[in-house]
């Protein structure tokens, strides 16, 4: 399994994440286009091999991994699912960077 398999089960299982956690509010759409949305469309665009996905699924992940860890200081009750988002956005950013990591520590061939 390479990096990009990893980030689309990551961003969908963020999504699913989301929905788990947003879905039985009373009014779920705004929570759901604002937090289920982007990992949904991100995973797409990665899917389809766009180049600029993987990049903003880790620009995003950093706002998630912020929202997770804000939520999991102060809300007790949503720990579990915030520590979940946490883990998550982390996992993201890995694998989204891991490509260019790997091109960037390289060995270079001898001349």
């Amino acid at each position: 399994m390479n990096a990009r398999h990893v980030l689309v089960l990551a961003l969908l299982g963020l999504m699913g994440v989301f929905v788990a956690w947003f879905g039985s509010d009373a009014t779920p759409t705004a929570e759901l286009l604002v937090f289920a949305a982007p990992p949904l469309l991100l995973a797409v665009g990665v899917l389809r091999r766009v180049r600029s996905a993987s990049f903003w699924a880790g620009v995003l992940a950093l706002g998630w991994f912020s929202h997770g860890v804000m939520v999991a200081w102060s809300r007790p009750g949503e720990r579990g699912y915030a520590l979940t988002e946490v883990a998550l956005a982390l996992v993201i950013i890995f694998s989204a960077n891991l490509p260019g990591l790997r091109a960037r520590f390289a060995r270079k061939p001898r001349a």
